[in-house]
């Protein structure tokens, strides 16, 4: 009987570990662009999402949403050579 409890007690905790993680200090999806700017399309490499991009506040990068098997992630957005696109210094826009 005490093992039989058990399992179902860790087959709970198991099914409810799966469930969608809800952070609410920041999400994934806050503040994406539904499209891109005209000049990050003309640049960014294939395979990458670019209906929902936004920059970075902390280097000014842009970031894309990458849907994965197990969780939904933000990518740094990348042009055909692997380099970052950014829209400039963090020191200049903090100054500005």
């Amino acid at each position: 009987m005490n093992v039989r409890v058990w399992v179902m007690g860790c087959a709970t905790l198991l099914v409810g570990a799966c469930d969608e993680f809800q952070d609410f200090s920041s999400s994934p999806t806050d503040g994406l662009l539904t499209q891109a700017p005209e000049g990050v399309l003309a640049i960014a490499a294939p395979n990458q999402d670019l209906t929902a991009v936004r920059v970075d506040p902390a280097n000014g990068c842009y970031v894309y949403r990458y849907k994965g098997p197990v969780e939904t992630t933000l990518l740094p957005l990348r042009t055909v050579d692997g380099r970052p696109i950014c829209t400039g210094s963090v020191d200049a826009q903090v100054a500005g």
